[in-house]
């Protein structure tokens, strides 16, 4: 079913802010503008990594299906969370329907694609659960949107860059764009991303950095989120 357009607002000559869908928790995940993502072979460093960014104010985290080890850790950071008040834990790399199948049964609260599969979305829809497809180019968005995605990834965004996303928003009024890749914890960097018509910015290494992978540490991990968190609240 196709999603109805929605109003958008702007807030000064220039930068343009996309407000809420009509899905709650992504409404949530684009007011929070920031989506960290990672994975870690080692269980106590994924679960180290989600409390801090929790403390750090982070309330919707995507967890990689990166490796052998992610459908295990992520049993562990679902148990986690499930102590953590208000945090959504979505899975990411979610490329087939068998991985959508197995994760909506480990309790991911949203998929994350980094291509537009339509079974993994239909399944993802049967759950009640949103799907985020990545895209790259506007056939791409066009399938999503036809397929019923509210938030499309746009990846890689160091390769496409803002200026595709300043190319394309018109065409697709009734979509959010959630770009990873070539995004920084730096304000020149999300202003760009933000000012071209993004919604919302993943991070990866930028946030969480190898060193900090490494030698997890709950307050820098904390801190770190905290100021990412802050960067993008205050590009309005």
């Amino acid at each position: 079913m196709a999603t109805p357009p929605l109003r958008r607002w702007r807030r000064s000559p220039k930068l343009i802010t996309i407000m809420s869908t009509n899905d709650p928790l992504l409404s949530g995940l684009l007011a929070q503008r920031l989506l960290p993502l990672w994975y870690h072979e080692c269980a106590n460093t994924s679960v180290a990594v989600l409390e801090g960014l929790y403390a750090g104010g982070i309330r919707y985290v995507e967890y990689t299906n990166r490796g052998p080890a992610a459908p295990a850790n992520f049993k562990a950071l679902r148990a986690t969370a499930d102590g953590l008040d208000g945090l959504q834990l979505g899975i990411g790399t979610i490329k087939n329907d068998d991985q959508a199948r197995q994760y909506l049964d480990l309790g991911a609260d949203f998929l994350i694609a980094p291509s537009v599969n339509t079974g993994v979305g239909a399944l993802a829809a049967a759950a009640g659960k949103p799907w985020i497809p990545g895209c790259m180019t506007p056939t791409e968005i066009a399938d999503a949107e036809n397929a019923g995605a509210q938030v499309v990834k746009i990846f890689p965004g160091n390769v496409l860059g803002p200026a595709f996303i300043s190319a394309v928003r018109d065409l697709f009024p009734g979509l959010r764009f959630l770009v990873t890749g070539g995004v920084e914890a730096e304000t020149a960097n999300l202003e760009g991303w933000f000012r071209a018509g993004a919604s919302g910015v993943g991070m990866g290494s930028k946030l969480l950095s190898k060193e900090l992978m490494d030698n997890p540490d709950r307050d820098r991990i904390r801190d770190a989120a905290a100021q990412a968190l802050a960067l993008v609240q205050q590009i309005r």
